[in-house]
């Protein structure tokens, strides 16, 4: 055989070299050499004095000094200095190296030429004089003033300052072996709230202690002009930035509640996983959205309504919880192969349904426990991630483990048609296949014990610890094992591989729900869908203001009517287009055979469009199976009750 094959190919090479054009060069590639060098777990020869002048609110510009020592083996050889690249909490490369600008490295007061790395756009190669100790490295960043050029993080009245986006630091070290001390020159008369604790202060200029690199880029700053900040107990403190200080006016009740988070989540994990914490929460409606983890803050972003406009609904009250169950869940403990040396290694995410997956479902199990949204209302919002997903026909072709490539493949840009497509699906979905592993600890261990079993055993090691536990699959089996013997192995194997049509409810139906659908929104369902119809689950629709197309749902009777985002509806059966018409003319197709003519606008052409929709309004709920002790409350109520 072997030697068949072999005539086969001289046969066919002459044939293949015939047809290729007689004048084709065919060059050989240059090699790829990464010339920085591998970063070592070594201490740094000195400490970074990193200066931000954060006064430019008007532009947006931060303006930065940093003195750099240079370690004795390179005085007189080339050094690589390194902007952030691969961020923690992002899962991907998204240092905004473009935004920085006018650099200038010297030595001893001469200008020193930099040339970047051909190979790393993030770092920048600099020849060091002999002799020279320190490198003095200037820079502005200048951040985004519109929305297209990226995330608004300083406005007149707040500032977002993230470390990563205004420093550099020396290639060749681990940064949690890499020592500095940062200074910032705030606007006149402002607050900051961080993880960082102030050393000194000089005017509106405040040094904070010295940290590590890793532990600075960990810790970002709100500052503003309306400050205010509340102790919630336990070292936590809500640090709060406003567009202005009305929006600040929180009674005792709502901070009562957000203690109550701190007191759920000391109760659930068994110990705090850090020597103090700092929720930073900006209410604006300028700066941009975030809710980003660090191990002893997060930084989060929300309307300016939070505090005054509470008895609307829960609106992004779900926030806190998942962020702060992030110091236990991602920070403290995290994959294995999330644990990389520096900013520049690439980070490796097969684990995010965990890390991400167990965070959604904890966020919504301590909500609830701590009153900061109802019970009701928690589980009206499980509901319609549940339906969401079970309408999701990517779930076909692309299993739950492969979302987790998610944040590498698209920096979070819409997608055009998400549900054949999936999205970053390891957090809700990650929720639903969590939910099952509780129900099914409670089920055979007969409802002796719980997830909050595992979470105890496996996020609290230790009073204080803010280091990091790695862990792989095999282990996280066996602290679930340590809990209750069963094939978790092959239970979770299949929830992350399998191909199937619906979503995983077997969860919620274990403890006592199943999800349905009615003619009239829940609460939180409308809530969640402030400034949207949302018709998904009625013929396959999703639009935003003045009729604008958001998403079509694969193979939906939308979807066969070929409509697509970026349409607008201009008129309903021959009406001008309004939200309440087209509800109206869904009620009114219910059950019958004529479509819904809807009058499409794409682009610069308008043309008619048959919506062949049948089924009226349906809005997902979760439905009471009803138990054999209509009193007794169900696993999932008791999943959702605060601990005593």
């Amino acid at each position: 055989m072997r030697t068949l094959l072999l005539a086969s190919a001289l046969i066919a090479a002459p044939v293949l070299a015939q047809s290729l054009p007689p004048q084709r060069s065919l060059p050989q590639p240059t090699p790829v050499v990464d010339a920085l060098p591998a970063a070592r777990d070594l201490p740094f020869p000195g400490t970074i004095r990193l200066d931000v002048d954060a006064t430019d609110t008007q532009r947006g510009v931060f303006r930065v000094r940093e003195t750099i020592p240079v370690p004795p083996e390179l005085a007189g050889k080339p050094m690589a200095l390194l902007f952030p690249k691969w961020l923690p909490g992002k899962h991907a490369p998204r240092g905004e190296i473009e935004k920085l600008a006018g650099l200038e490295i010297r030595s001893q007061g001469t200008l020193l030429a930099w040339k970047r790395d051909p190979l790393d756009v993030f770092a920048f190669w600099v020849e060091v004089p002999a002799g020279a100790t320190a490198l003095d490295v200037r820079f502005d960043f200048l951040s985004a003033t519109d929305g297209p050029q990226g995330r608004i993080v300083v406005t007149s009245d707040m500032i977002n300052l993230q470390p990563n986006s205004v420093s550099l630091y020396p290639a060749g070290w681990f940064t949690r072996a890499i020592p500095v001390e940062l200074s910032v020159t705030w606007p006149q008369g402002w607050q900051a709230g961080s993880a960082l604790r102030e050393k000194a202060r000089e005017g509106n200029r405040i040094t904070y202690a010295p940290v590590d690199y890793e532990t600075m880029v960990d810790s970002p700053f709100f500052a503003g002009r309306h400050f205010a900040k509340w102790d919630l107990g336990n070292n936590v403190t809500l640090n709060v930035v406003a567009d202005e200080a009305r929006f600040l006016k929180a009674s005792d009740e709502q901070i009562g509640k957000h203690k109550a988070l701190v007191t759920q989540a000391m109760k659930l994990f068994g110990t705090r996983q850090f020597d103090h914490y700092d929720f930073l929460l900006s209410l604006t409606e300028k700066l941009g959205g975030i809710g980003l983890e660090h191990h002893r803050s997060s930084e989060n972003g929300v309307d300016t309504g939070y505090f005054t406009d509470w008895e609307r609904g829960p609106g992004r009250r779900n926030l806190l919880p998942h962020e702060f169950t992030h110091s236990w869940n991602g920070k403290h403990r995290r994959g294995a192969d999330q644990i990389v040396p520096d900013y520049r290694t690439p980070l490796r995410n097969s684990m995010l349904w965990v890390y991400e997956g167990q965070t959604q479902y904890w966020g919504y199990v301590l909500q609830a426990r701590s009153g900061l949204v109802s019970v009701a209302d928690t589980i009206d919002q499980l509901a319609a991630i549940a339906a969401t997903l079970d309408n999701r026909p990517a779930r076909g072709w692309r299993s739950l483990d492969d979302t987790t490539n998610d944040p590498i493949i698209t920096p979070r840009a819409p997608k055009g048609w998400l549900s054949f497509q999936r999205s970053e699906d390891y957090y809700a979905e990650g929720m639903l296949v969590w939910i099952e592993v509780d129900a099914t600890i409670r089920q055979l261990s007969g409802g002796r014990k719980s997830l909050d079993d595992f979470a105890r055993r496996f996020f609290g090691t230790g009073e204080g610890d803010w280091g990091v536990k790695p862990y792989d699959f095999a282990s996280l089996v066996a602290d679930l094992n340590a809990v209750q013997p069963h094939d978790w192995s092959g239970l979770l194997h299949q929830r992350l591989t399998e191909k199937a049509g619906g979503a995983p409810l077997k969860g919620l139906e274990m403890l006592g729900w199943r999800l349905v659908y009615q003619d009239k929104p829940t609460a939180a369902f409308t809530d969640a869908n402030r400034r949207q119809v949302n018709l998904m689950f009625s013929g396959g629709l999703l639009l935003g203001t003045n009729g604008k197309v958001e998403q079509v749902l694969w193979n939906s009777a939308a979807f066969n009517a070929g409509l697509t985002v970026g349409d607008t509806l201009i008129a309903v059966n021959e009406l001008p287009y309004s939200d309440d018409a087209l509800r109206a003319a869904v009620t009114a197709a219910k059950d019958g055979n004529a479509p819904i003519r809807l009058l499409v606008k794409t682009d610069d052409r308008v043309r008619s469009v048959d919506w062949a929709w049948y089924g009226g309004l349906r809005y997902p709920r979760l439905e009471r199976i009803a138990p054999a002790d209509a009193k007794k409350p169900t696993g999932l109520e008791q999943l959702l009750s605060p601990l005593r």
